[in-house]
């Protein structure tokens, strides 16, 4: 518990806490890997992930969630097609897949609030609002658009933001403030820095002392060219474009040896090669500024403060880790003796002890909703697979997991799949425990492909995937345009001169595309049946010199010059014929499991208590509106068997709701 790190205090977005593990709808594309062949274009998908459910902000000094959140749900949390799934089996998979690091958050919260209160010191709920305020306003974003930009980011409400985000950084800043009292030095450069004198100056920035070197001596033989040259050789795209020119140069503001040769030139005069880290910057001094008629009396304690709070700033994580170091610390969840010694204690804070209940409370507030989803799909699957009469066995995950990788290259030096390694190496990247990426990911997947079965192979589907994989592809230059009018433009005046270099200075100059603007409009050649038809048509269409019309993809607009064709693959159909086939069965079955999933959850009846909405089977009518999140007693009422319809809540940009968590094979893309 006392290694949590305590992260940059100026960063309210990672500080503190990492409040959520990446969804597990993230692991989907772990499993199932496209290989060569034919890129299938996958059928319908499921809707994107919501925003998460916010809630009012706490009003308390040290705001957390006090009331009992698990007595706000019925006792069924969700009916699928009339099965249950309790709000127990809820409250005990939230506190299995997020109790430990949500203990973390709420151990970490209780160590500050204790030193807050041995200190006296209290944050409100106004120092809260104003400091959002203020970081809003640093981001120039309005306050609302600003939470809902990290609710995004985060997946966090803005209670939680309010309570485990700004709150224990104000909080801390205050412990630190005691340890911020600036030094008569430090008060005399913070003066220096802001009303001392400044060099006007331009530079020219290169890669090596050489290169420097040759550029100085151009701009000590003409230094009235010195803007030219910063626009033709110096690498900080910044300062070049602006023809060298950089804010005035002031003391105490960067390195130390840059500041020097700066203030030591004279008005017109070129430095010496300055090195700056990795860069060689040379300065031409345009000027020097006066000292502004301040005197420092006039402004010591405004200095004084601003010193203050960069100090404290700087200080908070140094303070938080003793605050860890000085805490006593006993952990009780997860080990059941401690836990039967003491009922309902998670862990112990300097004495104080946290309740099962409350981190109970608090990890269905942060998880509830998104667990709920993983149990309503795998109840889903489970009776689809009961319909049908259907099992997985241990037998059936091993071979996937063998499969797994076996596709991503975790094989033994026997040639046998490395399953060990392959899932330390996933759940370690995904952050997920092996149980559950087990159960969320690998069994989902087993069971779809059982359901759908394998998919039928066609002549024509191996004929293309021949073509797609070892046929000739077309070479081409391209140009990106994000609106028809400046493609036509562009269009126009590669027309009057189809010659490639005259078209890759057009790509550089015009190109929304960073790549193809790089790269002056060349692209990797283009396969036949790689998923963009409209593409595809067009590039194989054209000739060696001839340029296209304007294609659409997508929001964009592209202006293709064809350079020709590549030679297809010398290979013998038979003797690829098995790996080819093997590739088409994986996506076309893919394509079959995402369908099937689709028309599973649009076929069942869904009542979600926690999310209060409600799911009719396609076709029949949909019931309106949510429930009350205060209406037990309606909601306990709504939980008897029936047939409902859930309306996906919307999401802050008008999309739809997740409809559960997602099988491997139905979230991986079918293209290439």
């Amino acid at each position: 518990m006392r290694n949590t790190p305590a992260e940059s205090c100026d960063n309210p977005t990672t500080w503190f806490t990492r409040f959520s593990r990446r969804p597990y709808r993230e692991v989907a594309a772990a499993l199932v890997v496209i290989g060569c062949g034919l890129a299938w274009r996958q059928a319908a998908t499921p809707d994107a992930e919501a925003a998460p459910t916010e809630r009012p902000a706490p009003a308390a000094a040290a705001p957390r969630t006090t009331a009992s959140t698990k007595d706000s749900i019925p006792s069924t949390a969700a009916l699928v097609n009339g099965a249950e799934i309790p709000r127990e089996r809820l409250i005990a998979e939230c506190l299995a897949r997020y109790g430990d690091s949500v203990l973390e958050t709420i151990v970490n919260h209780r160590i500050i609030e204790q030193a807050c209160q041995r200190a006296g010191l209290t944050v409100t709920a106004a120092d809260v609002d104003a400091e959002i305020e203020t970081m809003a306003a640093r981001f120039q974003v309005p306050k609302d658009q600003w939470i809902e930009l990290i609710g995004r980011e985060r997946g966090i409400s803005e209670s939680q933001y309010r309570s485990e985000i700004v709150w224990p950084m104000l909080a801390l800043r205050q412990l630190a403030h005691s340890k911020s009292e600036p030094t008569n030095d430090e008060i005399s450069q913070e003066f220096e820095r802001q009303f001392g004198p400044a060099v006007k100056a331009r530079i020219i920035v290169a890669r090596t002392q050489q290169d420097a070197e040759n550029v100085r001596t151009l701009a000590l033989a003409a230094p009235e060219d010195f803007g030219g040259l910063a626009r033709q050789h110096s690498i900080d795209v910044t300062s070049a474009s602006a023809n060298g020119w950089v804010q005035p140069i002031r003391r105490h503001t960067g390195v130390p040896e840059f500041e020097a040769a700066a203030f030591g030139l004279a008005d017109g005069q070129v430095s010496p090669v300055v090195r700056v880290a990795d860069q060689f910057i040379i300065i031409k001094c345009e000027g020097h500024l006066p000292a502004a008629g301040i005197e420092l009396a006039e402004v010591k304690e405004q200095i004084a403060e601003v010193i203050r709070d960069q100090k404290s700033r700087q200080v908070s994580g140094d303070v938080f880790r003793s605050l860890q170091e000085a805490s006593q610390i006993e952990k009780l969840i997860g080990d059941p003796q401690l836990q039967a010694a003491r009922p309902g204690v998670a862990a112990v804070v300097n004495g104080v002890p946290v309740s099962t209940a409350s981190l109970a409370d608090t990890c269905l507030e942060r998880h509830g909703m998104d667990v709920l989803e993983i149990l309503i799909t795998r109840s889903l699957i489970d009776q689809a697979l009961a319909q049908q009469n259907l099992t997985v066995t241990q037998a059936d995950i091993d071979h996937e997991i063998a499969y797994g990788a076996t596709t991503l290259g975790f094989v033994s030096e026997s040639g046998e799949p490395d399953t060990k390694a392959w899932l330390e190496h996933v759940t370690k990247q995904q952050e997920v425990p092996i149980r559950h990426y087990l159960e969320d990911i690998v069994r989902p997947t087993v069971s779809l492909k059982k359901l759908v079965g394998p998919a039928s192979i066609t002549q024509e589907d191996m004929e293309k995937a021949f073509q797609a994989t070892f046929g000739p592809r077309a070479r081409c230059r391209m140009i990106v345009l994000d609106s028809q009018k400046r493609a036509q433009e562009v269009w126009q005046l590669a027309r009057q001169n189809p010659d490639p270099e005259f078209f890759g200075d057009l790509a550089e100059r015009y190109s929304v595309d960073q790549a193809t603007r790089a790269l002056r409009g060349e692209v990797p050649p283009i396969q036949r049946y790689g998923g963009q038809p409209a593409l595809e048509r067009e590039v194989f269409s054209l000739s060696q010199g001839e340029l296209s019309g304007v294609v659409q993809v997508a929001d964009r607009f592209l202006v293709l010059l064809g350079e020709g064709f590549t030679e297809p693959v010398d290979v013998n159909f038979a003797d690829v014929r098995s790996e080819l086939q093997r590739d088409i069965q994986d996506k076309k079955q893919r394509i079959a499991m995402a369908e099937y999933f689709t028309r599973l959850r649009q076929g069942s009846a869904i009542d979600n208590f926690v999310a209060g909405t409600t799911q009719t089977p396609a076709g029949q009518p949909t019931i309106p509106g949510r429930l009350s999140s205060a209406a037990t007693q309606e909601a306990q009422e709504l939980a008897k068997p029936r047939a409902g319809s859930r309306i996906p809540p919307q999401s802050a940009s008008g999309s739809p709701a997740p409809s559960g968590v997602l099988p491997a094979s139905a979230n991986v893309p079918a293209t290439r």
